[in-house]
């Protein structure tokens, strides 16, 4: 992320959590806390005049949630890295969240260690997901999949699953399912490096920009059924 800190703007209408979140950061060498709001309303103010590198916005929040004030951000500056940090996994409540824009999705019960490690996979220009949230995306994706009956006729899978490899296909099986790239790579017998940059040569040759539309792509090519 360079020598330059990333300024971040905290969002959550909990002062207490405002407090804690603040403090896990402060340590962080690499980022810095430069406002703070109680809700969306807030947010889109603080956002539009402090133009933070970062915000880490809650969900649940009084005058404006946290997905009607990234679609409001995210409207004036689309480039800005929004992650949405919650304890809310309903399904249908994350396909939403994503569909605003937002980099990320990430529940409050995740570890500060690998809190920060996600982090630096946003700034770095990747999406994140926790675990949970991406199997709860890929079920909500299913269900819209099977309410417009398309079922998954092989007319309906997306160009160039066909070229993909048998070791690609089964890298995309696991980032469906939600796997960490560790994971993936023990499930393989490969390197943490070389995972990382399976997937990227799997998103330059589809033309995919992050790990969201990775997973969806690997759905929509009924690949997360296979064995």
């Amino acid at each position: 992320m360079g020598d330059k800190a990333t300024r971040t703007l905290l969002v959550d209408d909990q002062v207490l959590y405002r407090e804690a979140m603040r403090g896990l950061i402060e340590r962080w060498p690499e980022y810095e806390v430069v406002g703070e709001a109680s809700n969306g309303q807030e947010a889109v103010d603080l956002a539009l005049f402090l133009e933070p590198d970062l915000i880490l916005m809650d969900v649940r929040m009084p005058e404006m949630d946290g997905i009607a004030a990234s679609r409001a951000i995210l409207a004036r500056r689309p480039d800005t890295p929004i992650v949405l940090l919650t304890v809310e996994s309903d399904r249908a409540l994350v396909f939403d969240a994503l569909q605003s824009g937002v980099r990320g999705y990430l529940l409050k019960d995740t570890p500060a260690r690998k809190l920060k490690d996600r982090l630096c996979s946003v700034m770095q220009g990747e999406a994140t997901l926790s675990e949970s949230v991406t199997g709860a995306v890929m079920d909500e994706f299913a269900r819209m999949r099977l309410a417009e009956g398309k079922g998954a006729p092989s007319s309906a899978r997306p160009t160039g699953a066909d070229q993909l490899t048998g070791r690609e296909k089964e890298i995309l099986r696991l980032v469906a399912k939600g796997v960490p790239n560790e994971q993936i790579g023990a499930e393989l017998f490969l390197s943490l490096g070389t995972v990382k940059k399976q997937i990227s040569q799997i998103m330059m040759r589809l033309g995919l920009e992050n790990r969201v539309q990775l997973a969806v792509y690997a759905v929509k090519a009924g690949l997360d059924k296979q064995a």
